[in-house]
């Protein structure tokens, strides 16, 4: 070293400086890569990415590599600069200088500066890198399992296995987080209808049914006019046939099986119970990803929702659970618009007691509980475990609610102040 000038000196601790600078920028290029994204270009057939794939197959192994790589060059820096400032400064200063003067190098030129542009741009750091860090991986491989052998047996210890965990798979709320976050990479629209596919199997059939005192159905023992008349008039595609009592459902009648019938003379109540079609049946409880499924395999697009005792509870359609998906096709719960919530001028809605409170938790963003009664009307009257008078008042759920109508044996309509709601944990006391 004595033959060797201060100007080389300098050069080649330049050099290791910035090998350093290359090492500590793989390890947090790589580490900080998206794993997701790196499958996507690697299954497209980057050869970079396929690269950084198989680094990122064994991380201990990889992570050795770049720490003895960083530690030799260092090491070897720091012993350059030693010489370097004795010869400059002498034996009692030199020494301080280099532990100064090296420590903030490194410090600025070696690891905070590399490491942060490798943290924000990890793929322009990580994919050159591979190009290296491969032949290098083959060449220092006794070293590398070398120093595995004694960090994973001493991992083994601590009952940690260093090959486990390797698989990033994500959880439902941990992908709901994801599309939420990404931004306007995917339209709002999008992420929405994503994280509705997400929701789909903690909803059920008794949270989007159709009440079964709001079925349009048709009585087959009515008068033949009558049922005539019902059905030329109906606003539905397909309408439910049943004697007497719903409980005792005959079938679907398709209205334009009906029209058909009409339309040669041959429509009477032989021609169109011969027409009728099988009713499908689901339990209250079913989760709408099964019943999706189901009615999908069986080519049903109704269905009557029934509870634990086979008794109807609604009715429920395949468009009802793309609605789930994509929000209504025809209807609009809008402020303005909506005839289950209008929107008064003091900023209070007056709501129908029929109303799910789903719906009106989604679309207007409110907050009633969810996991008891489905509509507004249920959940006073098990709030107030009562039937209630009119103009009475009572705040549930953080809401001042007061009753504006009633109808026999239920609430007919409410005004809700949605201004005055404060996120409550309870239900308060009216």
């Amino acid at each position: 070293m004595d033959d060797i000038s201060n100007s080389t000196l300098l050069i080649i601790l330049a050099v290791l400086i910035l090998f350093s600078a290359y090492f500590s920028s793989s390890e947090t290029g790589l580490m900080s890569i998206n794993r997701y994204r790196l499958k996507h270009l690697a299954n497209e057939g980057k050869a970079s990415a396929k690269r950084v794939e198989k680094l990122l197959e064994r991380p201990d192994r990889l992570i050795g590599l770049i720490l003895i790589g960083n530690n030799l060059v260092n090491i070897a820096a720091t012993s350059l600069a030693t010489i370097l400032c004795v010869r400059l400064y002498g034996d009692v200063y030199g020494p301080i200088v280099v532990t100064i003067g090296l420590t903030l190098v490194i410090l600025v030129f070696a690891e905070v500066t590399p490491k942060t542009y490798a943290a924000l741009y990890p793929e322009k750091i990580a994919f050159p890198s591979s190009i290296i860090l491969i032949p290098l991986l083959f060449i220092f491989t006794p070293a590398v399992k070398f120093i595995n052998f004694i960090t994973n047996g001493m991992l083994k210890l601590l009952n940690i296995n260093p090959t486990s965990g390797s698989e990033h798979a994500l959880s439902q709320e941990e992908l709901r987080t994801v599309v939420h976050e990404a931004g306007a990479m995917i339209p709002q629209k999008h992420q929405e209808m994503l994280v509705s596919i997400l929701d789909l199997e903690k909803v059920t059939a008794e949270d989007i049914m159709v009440p079964r005192s709001e079925i349009y159905a048709i009585d087959i023992n009515d008068d033949w006019r009558k049922i005539q008349k019902q059905l030329t008039h109906s606003q539905h595609t397909r309408v439910l046939l049943f004697r007497d009592s719903i409980d005792d459902a005959v079938g679907f009648m398709h209205v334009r099986d009906a029209l058909r019938l009409l339309s040669k003379d041959q429509f009477t109540k032989a021609t169109m119970l011969r027409a009728v079609r099988e009713i499908f049946y689901t339990p209250d409880s079913t989760p709408l990803h099964s019943l999706m499924y189901k009615m999908q395999a069986e080519k049903e697009r109704i269905g009557l929702v029934v509870d634990e005792y086979g008794d109807i509870q609604g009715l429920v359609t395949l468009e009802d659970i793309l609605e789930e998906i994509i929000g209504d096709f025809t209807t609009s719960m809008v402020p303005d618009h909506s005839k289950e919530a209008i929107k008064q001028q003091d900023g209070s809605f007056l709501v129908d007691g029929s109303a799910n409170i789903r719906e009106l938790n989604k679309e207007l963003d409110w907050a009633f509980p969810t996991n008891g009664p489905k509509t507004l009307n249920g959940l006073i009257l098990e709030y107030l475990e009562d039937m209630p008078d009119a103009n009475v008042s009572l705040r549930l759920a953080g809401y001042p609610i007061e009753i504006v109508e009633l109808n026999e044996n239920m609430v007919k309509k409410v005004r809700i102040i949605p201004e005055f709601y404060k996120s409550p944990t309870t239900i308060n006391e009216p």
